[in-house]
Protein backbone atom coordinates (compact mmCIF):
# COMPACT_ATOMS: atom_id res chain seq x y z
CA UNK A 1 0.00 0.00 0.00
CA UNK A 2 1.14 3.50 -0.84
CA UNK A 3 1.30 5.48 2.29
CA UNK A 4 2.19 8.90 1.10
CA UNK A 5 3.92 10.43 -1.90
CA UNK A 6 5.77 13.25 -2.80
CA UNK A 7 6.73 15.45 -6.37
CA UNK A 8 9.32 18.26 -6.41
CA UNK A 9 9.83 20.42 -9.65
CA UNK A 10 8.09 18.25 -11.87
CA UNK A 11 5.72 19.93 -14.66
CA UNK A 12 3.27 22.26 -12.83
CA UNK A 13 4.72 21.37 -9.38
CA UNK A 14 7.28 23.54 -8.02
CA UNK A 15 7.81 23.31 -4.30
CA UNK A 16 7.51 19.86 -2.93
CA UNK A 17 4.01 18.42 -2.35
CA UNK A 18 3.01 15.39 -1.08
CA UNK A 19 -0.23 13.31 -1.41
CA UNK A 20 -1.00 11.05 1.92
CA UNK A 21 -3.03 8.44 2.73
CA UNK A 22 -2.77 8.55 6.15
CA UNK A 23 -6.00 8.53 7.43
CA UNK A 24 -6.98 11.37 10.53
CA UNK A 25 -8.66 10.35 13.60
CA UNK A 26 -12.04 10.70 12.77
CA UNK A 27 -13.98 7.07 13.02
CA UNK A 28 -16.32 8.38 10.49
CA UNK A 29 -16.76 5.53 7.90
CA UNK A 30 -13.64 4.18 9.02
CA UNK A 31 -14.61 0.22 8.15
CA UNK A 32 -15.00 1.29 3.97
CA UNK A 33 -12.54 3.82 4.20
CA UNK A 34 -9.40 2.33 5.78
CA UNK A 35 -7.17 -0.81 5.14
CA UNK A 36 -7.27 -3.19 8.04
CA UNK A 37 -3.99 -5.05 8.85
CA UNK A 38 -1.83 -1.96 8.46
CA UNK A 39 0.39 -2.09 11.86
CA UNK A 40 0.10 1.69 13.88
CA UNK A 41 -0.91 3.55 10.69
CA UNK A 42 -4.21 3.84 9.57
CA UNK A 43 -3.85 3.93 5.63
CA UNK A 44 -6.86 5.21 3.04
CA UNK A 45 -7.99 3.36 0.20
CA UNK A 46 -8.68 6.42 -1.45
CA UNK A 47 -8.10 9.20 -2.45
CA UNK A 48 -9.66 12.16 -4.55
CA UNK A 49 -8.26 15.64 -6.29
CA UNK A 50 -10.37 18.31 -6.85
CA UNK A 51 -8.94 21.29 -8.81
CA UNK A 52 -9.70 23.78 -11.78
CA UNK A 53 -8.54 22.84 -15.00
CA UNK A 54 -4.40 22.95 -15.41
CA UNK A 55 -3.96 23.56 -11.69
CA UNK A 56 -1.95 20.27 -11.63
CA UNK A 57 -4.31 17.19 -10.49
CA UNK A 58 -2.96 15.15 -13.88
CA UNK A 59 0.43 16.60 -13.24
CA UNK A 60 0.52 14.19 -9.61
CA UNK A 61 -0.98 11.34 -11.27
CA UNK A 62 1.88 11.45 -14.30
CA UNK A 63 4.50 11.79 -12.01
CA UNK A 64 3.61 8.29 -9.84
CA UNK A 65 3.48 6.83 -13.42
CA UNK A 66 6.94 8.55 -14.72
CA UNK A 67 7.98 6.90 -11.31
CA UNK A 68 6.56 3.59 -12.33
CA UNK A 69 7.49 3.12 -15.81
CA UNK A 70 11.66 4.92 -14.35
CA UNK A 71 11.66 1.76 -11.92
CA UNK A 72 9.94 -0.95 -14.61
CA UNK A 73 11.09 0.12 -18.05
CA UNK A 74 14.73 1.21 -17.65
CA UNK A 75 16.31 3.04 -20.80
CA UNK A 76 18.26 1.01 -23.07
CA UNK A 77 20.70 3.70 -23.87
CA UNK A 78 22.64 5.71 -21.59
CA UNK A 79 22.25 8.67 -24.20
CA UNK A 80 18.33 8.74 -23.78
CA UNK A 81 17.21 11.34 -22.36
CA UNK A 82 14.23 11.28 -19.27
CA UNK A 83 11.43 12.35 -20.69
CA UNK A 84 9.84 15.16 -18.59
CA UNK A 85 9.71 18.53 -17.97
CA UNK A 86 10.50 20.21 -14.91
CA UNK A 87 8.67 23.40 -13.78
CA UNK A 88 9.06 26.18 -16.43
CA UNK A 89 8.16 29.22 -15.00
CA UNK A 90 10.77 30.18 -13.27
CA UNK A 91 14.46 31.26 -14.17
CA UNK A 92 16.03 28.74 -11.89
CA UNK A 93 13.93 25.28 -11.76
CA UNK A 94 14.74 24.33 -15.09
CA UNK A 95 18.51 24.02 -14.45
CA UNK A 96 17.80 22.63 -10.69
CA UNK A 97 16.82 18.65 -10.26
CA UNK A 98 13.56 17.08 -9.64
CA UNK A 99 12.67 15.03 -6.62
CA UNK A 100 10.10 11.64 -6.44
CA UNK A 101 9.86 10.36 -3.19
CA UNK A 102 7.31 7.33 -2.08
CA UNK A 103 6.73 5.65 1.16
CA UNK A 104 4.61 2.12 0.83
CA UNK A 105 4.42 -1.16 2.87
CA UNK A 106 5.18 -4.34 1.32
CA UNK A 107 5.06 -7.74 2.87
CA UNK A 108 4.43 -5.93 6.20
CA UNK A 109 7.42 -3.63 6.00
CA UNK A 110 7.89 -0.39 5.83
CA UNK A 111 9.93 1.04 2.55
CA UNK A 112 10.77 4.89 1.85
CA UNK A 113 12.09 5.35 -1.55
CA UNK A 114 13.16 8.89 -3.21
CA UNK A 115 15.08 9.49 -6.13
CA UNK A 116 16.52 12.59 -7.72
CA UNK A 117 17.07 13.26 -11.31
CA UNK A 118 17.45 15.58 -14.09
CA UNK A 119 16.56 15.07 -17.91
CA UNK A 120 19.89 13.08 -18.65
CA UNK A 121 20.70 11.07 -15.37
CA UNK A 122 19.37 10.21 -11.89
CA UNK A 123 21.49 11.86 -9.59
CA UNK A 124 20.60 10.13 -6.77
CA UNK A 125 18.16 7.34 -5.36
CA UNK A 126 18.14 6.25 -1.49
CA UNK A 127 15.69 3.12 -0.34
CA UNK A 128 14.99 2.45 3.05
CA UNK A 129 13.02 -0.25 5.21
CA UNK A 130 11.91 -0.40 8.92
CA UNK A 131 12.69 -3.42 10.71
CA UNK A 132 11.79 -2.37 12.99
CA UNK A 133 13.93 0.77 13.14
CA UNK A 134 14.71 3.04 9.99
CA UNK A 135 17.48 1.43 8.34
CA UNK A 136 19.25 2.25 4.71
CA UNK A 137 18.82 -0.44 2.18
CA UNK A 138 21.46 1.30 -0.54
CA UNK A 139 22.53 5.15 -1.89
CA UNK A 140 23.39 5.66 -5.14
CA UNK A 141 25.77 9.14 -6.34
CA UNK A 142 26.18 9.66 -9.94
CA UNK A 143 29.38 11.34 -11.22
CA UNK A 144 28.41 13.48 -13.82
CA UNK A 145 31.06 14.08 -15.36
CA UNK A 146 32.27 10.03 -15.25
CA UNK A 147 28.56 8.86 -16.16
CA UNK A 148 28.97 6.48 -13.50
CA UNK A 149 27.01 5.65 -10.75
CA UNK A 150 28.20 4.64 -7.17
CA UNK A 151 26.34 2.16 -5.19
CA UNK A 152 26.63 1.60 -0.83
CA UNK A 153 24.64 -0.87 1.08
CA UNK A 154 23.51 0.23 4.46
CA UNK A 155 25.15 -1.86 7.46
CA UNK A 156 21.83 -4.23 7.63
CA UNK A 157 22.21 -5.32 4.27
CA UNK A 158 24.92 -8.06 2.96
CA UNK A 159 26.61 -7.93 -0.09
CA UNK A 160 29.63 -9.07 -1.14
CA UNK A 161 31.64 -7.11 -3.89
CA UNK A 162 30.67 -8.91 -7.08
CA UNK A 163 27.14 -8.09 -6.75
CA UNK A 164 27.88 -5.01 -5.98
CA UNK A 165 30.01 -4.17 -9.05
CA UNK A 166 27.46 -6.38 -11.29
CA UNK A 167 24.72 -4.51 -10.05
CA UNK A 168 26.62 -0.79 -10.56
CA UNK A 169 27.47 -1.90 -14.14
CA UNK A 170 24.51 -2.68 -14.93
CA UNK A 171 22.66 0.55 -13.38
CA UNK A 172 22.93 3.22 -16.55
CA UNK A 173 23.26 6.95 -15.17
CA UNK A 174 19.80 7.30 -16.32
CA UNK A 175 18.49 3.82 -14.94
CA UNK A 176 17.11 3.41 -11.51
CA UNK A 177 19.17 0.97 -9.27
CA UNK A 178 15.67 -1.02 -8.84
CA UNK A 179 15.72 -1.05 -12.74
CA UNK A 180 19.19 -2.26 -12.70
CA UNK A 181 18.32 -4.69 -10.27
CA UNK A 182 15.51 -5.94 -12.97
CA UNK A 183 18.51 -6.25 -15.19
CA UNK A 184 20.89 -8.30 -12.83
CA UNK A 185 20.60 -12.27 -12.17
CA UNK A 186 21.32 -11.69 -8.88
CA UNK A 187 19.04 -11.95 -5.78
CA UNK A 188 18.89 -9.11 -2.68
CA UNK A 189 15.48 -9.41 -0.58
CA UNK A 190 14.96 -5.81 -0.11
CA UNK A 191 15.82 -5.29 -3.48
CA UNK A 192 13.27 -7.50 -4.79
CA UNK A 193 10.60 -6.92 -2.86
CA UNK A 194 10.62 -3.00 -3.88
CA UNK A 195 10.90 -4.03 -7.28
CA UNK A 196 8.11 -6.99 -6.94
CA UNK A 197 5.86 -3.70 -5.22
CA UNK A 198 5.98 -1.95 -8.21
CA UNK A 199 5.58 -4.76 -10.37
CA UNK A 200 2.43 -6.16 -8.78
CA UNK A 201 0.91 -3.13 -7.01
CA UNK A 202 1.43 0.17 -9.02
CA UNK A 203 -1.20 -0.25 -12.28
CA UNK A 204 -0.48 1.86 -15.09
CA UNK A 205 -2.38 5.16 -15.76
CA UNK A 206 -5.95 5.09 -17.31
CA UNK A 207 -6.08 8.20 -18.70
CA UNK A 208 -9.60 9.73 -20.92
CA UNK A 209 -8.28 8.50 -24.25
CA UNK A 210 -6.48 5.39 -23.11
CA UNK A 211 -8.31 2.53 -23.94
CA UNK A 212 -7.61 -0.85 -21.94
CA UNK A 213 -10.39 -2.72 -23.84
CA UNK A 214 -7.76 -5.26 -24.88
CA UNK A 215 -6.79 -5.86 -21.38
CA UNK A 216 -10.05 -6.54 -20.36
CA UNK A 217 -10.66 -8.94 -22.70
CA UNK A 218 -6.97 -10.59 -21.70
CA UNK A 219 -9.00 -10.61 -18.39
CA UNK A 220 -12.05 -12.34 -19.64
CA UNK A 221 -9.96 -15.18 -21.58
CA UNK A 222 -7.53 -16.36 -18.66
CA UNK A 223 -9.40 -15.40 -15.30
CA UNK A 224 -12.05 -17.97 -14.07
CA UNK A 225 -15.25 -16.72 -13.33
CA UNK A 226 -14.03 -13.25 -14.43
CA UNK A 227 -16.97 -12.73 -17.13
CA UNK A 228 -19.55 -13.38 -14.66
CA UNK A 229 -18.04 -11.04 -12.29
CA UNK A 230 -17.81 -8.93 -15.23
CA UNK A 231 -21.51 -9.27 -15.80
CA UNK A 232 -22.18 -8.82 -12.28
CA UNK A 233 -21.14 -5.91 -12.07
CA UNK A 234 -22.64 -4.23 -15.22
CA UNK A 235 -25.99 -5.36 -13.84
CA UNK A 236 -25.71 -4.24 -10.58
CA UNK A 237 -24.79 -0.50 -12.09
CA UNK A 238 -28.17 -0.61 -13.76
CA UNK A 239 -26.86 -2.24 -17.33
CA UNK A 240 -29.17 -4.49 -19.38
CA UNK A 241 -26.38 -6.61 -20.06
CA UNK A 242 -27.12 -10.49 -19.96
CA UNK A 243 -23.42 -12.04 -21.16
CA UNK A 244 -20.72 -10.99 -22.84
CA UNK A 245 -19.50 -12.88 -26.12
CA UNK A 246 -15.82 -13.08 -27.32
CA UNK A 247 -14.90 -13.55 -31.00
CA UNK A 248 -11.78 -13.37 -32.87
CA UNK A 249 -10.86 -10.21 -34.17
CA UNK A 250 -7.83 -9.80 -37.13
CA UNK A 251 -6.99 -6.55 -36.87
CA UNK A 252 -6.34 -4.08 -34.25
CA UNK A 253 -5.04 -0.13 -35.22
CA UNK A 254 -1.78 1.08 -35.11
CA UNK A 255 -3.40 4.15 -32.69
CA UNK A 256 -4.43 1.09 -30.44
CA UNK A 257 -1.33 -0.44 -30.01
CA UNK A 258 0.52 2.97 -29.49
CA UNK A 259 -2.12 3.54 -26.25
CA UNK A 260 -0.92 -0.20 -24.98
CA UNK A 261 2.34 0.66 -25.51
CA UNK A 262 2.06 3.70 -23.58
CA UNK A 263 -0.13 2.69 -20.87
CA UNK A 264 3.20 0.36 -19.91
CA UNK A 265 1.76 -3.13 -20.95
CA UNK A 266 4.65 -5.67 -21.45
CA UNK A 267 5.64 -6.72 -24.86
CA UNK A 268 4.33 -10.32 -24.23
CA UNK A 269 0.87 -8.74 -23.46
CA UNK A 270 0.96 -6.25 -26.47
CA UNK A 271 1.83 -9.37 -28.97
CA UNK A 272 -1.11 -11.42 -27.57
CA UNK A 273 -3.26 -8.14 -27.95
CA UNK A 274 -2.66 -7.58 -32.00
CA UNK A 275 -4.78 -10.59 -32.17
CA UNK A 276 -7.26 -10.12 -29.44
CA UNK A 277 -10.63 -10.59 -29.39
CA UNK A 278 -13.53 -8.74 -30.19
CA UNK A 279 -16.31 -8.33 -28.30
CA UNK A 280 -20.01 -8.19 -27.95
CA UNK A 281 -22.62 -6.96 -25.25
CA UNK A 282 -25.41 -9.41 -25.08
CA UNK A 283 -28.98 -6.99 -24.00
CA UNK A 284 -31.97 -8.89 -22.44
CA UNK A 285 -35.38 -7.04 -23.68
CA UNK A 286 -38.53 -8.70 -22.40
CA UNK A 287 -37.94 -12.32 -23.87
CA UNK A 288 -35.48 -11.70 -26.70
CA UNK A 289 -31.85 -11.12 -26.88
CA UNK A 290 -30.04 -8.77 -29.34
CA UNK A 291 -26.47 -8.67 -29.53
CA UNK A 292 -23.96 -5.05 -29.95
CA UNK A 293 -20.51 -4.30 -30.59
CA UNK A 294 -18.71 -2.77 -27.90
CA UNK A 295 -17.82 -0.38 -29.99
CA UNK A 296 -21.10 0.64 -30.75
CA UNK A 297 -22.61 1.18 -26.92
CA UNK A 298 -22.27 4.63 -25.82
CA UNK A 299 -19.30 5.86 -24.22
CA UNK A 300 -20.71 5.23 -20.63
CA UNK A 301 -21.21 1.81 -21.14
CA UNK A 302 -18.12 1.47 -22.65
CA UNK A 303 -16.22 3.51 -20.12
CA UNK A 304 -18.11 1.44 -17.08
CA UNK A 305 -17.15 -2.26 -18.85
CA UNK A 306 -13.29 -0.96 -18.66
CA UNK A 307 -14.11 0.18 -14.98
CA UNK A 308 -16.08 -3.35 -14.41
CA UNK A 309 -12.73 -4.93 -14.98
CA UNK A 310 -11.09 -2.50 -12.72
CA UNK A 311 -13.25 -2.81 -10.31
CA UNK A 312 -12.83 -6.48 -10.07
CA UNK A 313 -9.23 -6.43 -10.01
CA UNK A 314 -9.51 -4.04 -7.08
CA UNK A 315 -11.31 -6.13 -5.60
CA UNK A 316 -9.57 -9.19 -6.23
CA UNK A 317 -6.40 -8.41 -5.50
CA UNK A 318 -3.70 -5.95 -3.74
CA UNK A 319 -3.29 -3.02 -6.79
CA UNK A 320 -3.40 0.66 -6.93
CA UNK A 321 -5.00 2.05 -9.92
CA UNK A 322 -4.83 6.01 -10.90
CA UNK A 323 -7.53 7.42 -12.93
CA UNK A 324 -7.78 10.54 -14.65
CA UNK A 325 -10.61 12.39 -14.69
CA UNK A 326 -12.95 9.53 -13.29
CA UNK A 327 -16.28 11.34 -13.71
CA UNK A 328 -15.90 10.69 -17.68
CA UNK A 329 -18.55 9.50 -19.80
CA UNK A 330 -20.72 8.36 -16.27
CA UNK A 331 -23.66 10.08 -14.79
CA UNK A 332 -23.07 11.04 -11.35
CA UNK A 333 -24.91 8.62 -10.06
CA UNK A 334 -23.11 6.23 -11.77
CA UNK A 335 -19.89 7.57 -10.49
CA UNK A 336 -21.33 7.16 -7.38
CA UNK A 337 -21.56 4.15 -7.71
CA UNK A 338 -18.14 2.36 -8.81
CA UNK A 339 -16.39 4.58 -5.99
CA UNK A 340 -19.14 2.60 -3.33
CA UNK A 341 -18.95 -0.50 -4.72
CA UNK A 342 -14.73 -0.28 -4.01
CA UNK A 343 -14.98 0.64 -0.67
CA UNK A 344 -17.61 -2.08 0.20
CA UNK A 345 -15.83 -4.64 -1.40
CA UNK A 346 -12.12 -4.31 -1.63
CA UNK A 347 -10.00 -4.81 1.28
CA UNK A 348 -6.75 -4.23 0.35
CA UNK A 349 -6.39 -1.91 -2.45
CA UNK A 350 -6.45 1.88 -3.56
CA UNK A 351 -7.83 4.36 -5.27
CA UNK A 352 -6.34 7.45 -7.02
CA UNK A 353 -8.60 9.72 -8.94
CA UNK A 354 -9.25 13.67 -10.24
CA UNK A 355 -11.93 14.57 -10.91
CA UNK A 356 -14.75 17.57 -11.40
CA UNK A 357 -17.65 15.84 -9.55
CA UNK A 358 -19.00 18.11 -7.49
CA UNK A 359 -22.32 16.29 -6.00
CA UNK A 360 -20.23 13.57 -3.84
CA UNK A 361 -19.11 16.57 -1.84
CA UNK A 362 -23.08 17.51 -0.68
CA UNK A 363 -23.38 13.59 1.07
CA UNK A 364 -22.27 13.33 4.09
CA UNK A 365 -22.91 9.80 4.53
CA UNK A 366 -21.07 8.27 2.26
CA UNK A 367 -17.87 11.16 2.54
CA UNK A 368 -14.68 11.47 4.36
CA UNK A 369 -13.06 15.07 4.79
CA UNK A 370 -9.35 13.31 4.57
CA UNK A 371 -9.95 11.49 1.32
CA UNK A 372 -10.42 14.90 -0.56
CA UNK A 373 -7.69 16.81 -1.91
CA UNK A 374 -7.68 20.19 -3.85
CA UNK A 375 -4.88 21.49 -6.40
CA UNK A 376 -4.60 25.44 -6.88
CA UNK A 377 -2.48 27.57 -8.46
CA UNK A 378 -0.56 30.04 -6.33
CA UNK A 379 0.75 34.02 -7.29
CA UNK A 380 4.10 32.07 -9.41
CA UNK A 381 1.74 29.89 -10.97
CA UNK A 382 2.66 26.48 -9.51
CA UNK A 383 0.62 23.61 -7.66
CA UNK A 384 -0.27 23.67 -4.53
CA UNK A 385 -1.60 20.18 -3.04
CA UNK A 386 -4.28 19.94 -0.28
CA UNK A 387 -6.22 18.06 1.88
CA UNK A 388 -9.89 18.98 2.92
CA UNK A 389 -8.52 18.13 6.71
CA UNK A 390 -6.38 20.88 6.76
CA UNK A 391 -9.29 23.27 7.42
CA UNK A 392 -10.52 24.07 10.48
CA UNK A 393 -13.97 24.21 11.67
CA UNK A 394 -14.29 28.20 10.91
CA UNK A 395 -14.64 26.98 7.00
CA UNK A 396 -15.87 23.11 7.27
CA UNK A 397 -18.18 22.38 10.14
CA UNK A 398 -18.58 19.22 9.31
CA UNK A 399 -18.81 17.53 5.63
CA UNK A 400 -22.59 18.73 4.97
CA UNK A 401 -21.01 22.19 4.05
CA UNK A 402 -18.16 20.89 1.81
CA UNK A 403 -20.07 20.98 -1.03
CA UNK A 404 -21.38 24.84 -0.27
CA UNK A 405 -17.68 25.94 0.38
CA UNK A 406 -15.70 24.46 -2.18
CA UNK A 407 -18.51 25.94 -4.92
CA UNK A 408 -18.48 29.44 -3.69
CA UNK A 409 -14.39 29.21 -3.80
CA UNK A 410 -13.92 28.72 0.19
CA UNK A 411 -11.57 26.07 -0.25
CA UNK A 412 -10.12 27.39 -3.26
CA UNK A 413 -9.05 25.06 -6.18
CA UNK A 414 -11.76 26.74 -8.65
CA UNK A 415 -11.18 28.25 -12.06
CA UNK A 416 -11.38 32.14 -11.68
CA UNK A 417 -13.13 33.19 -14.70
CA UNK A 418 -13.76 36.60 -16.23
CA UNK A 419 -16.65 38.39 -17.44
CA UNK A 420 -18.65 36.60 -20.58
CA UNK A 421 -17.40 39.77 -22.90
CA UNK A 422 -14.99 38.61 -25.59
CA UNK A 423 -13.36 41.38 -27.17
CA UNK A 424 -13.10 40.57 -30.96
CA UNK A 425 -10.24 43.44 -31.74
CA UNK A 426 -7.75 40.84 -29.89
CA UNK A 427 -6.32 43.83 -27.84
CA UNK A 428 -5.20 45.25 -31.26
CA UNK A 429 -5.43 50.05 -31.68
CA UNK A 430 -8.29 50.92 -33.80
Amino acid sequence: MIINFSVQNFGSIKNRQTLSFEADNSSHLEDYYTIPDTGKLKLLKIALIYGANASGKTTLLKALEFLRQLVLNPLEKRTDALNFKPFLFDAQTPMQNSILGIEFIQKKTRYQYEIEFNRIAVVKEELYFHAPNRANVFKRITDINSQFSTITFGSKIKTDKTFEKTLESNTLWNNTVLGGFLKTNIELKELKDAVDWFVDYMQPLITTRASVKGYVAERLLNIENEKSTLINILQKADFNISDILIKDKEVVSDQEMKAYTALGFSSDLITKIKNRTEIELEHKVGDNRYLLPLEEESQGTQRYYEFAAMLSLLIEKQVIISIDELESSLHPELYTHFLLSFLVNASNSQLIATTHNREILNNKDILRNDVIWFTDKSTDCATDLYSLSDFDSSVIRDTSNVYNAYKTGKLGAVPHLGDYYIDRNNGKGK
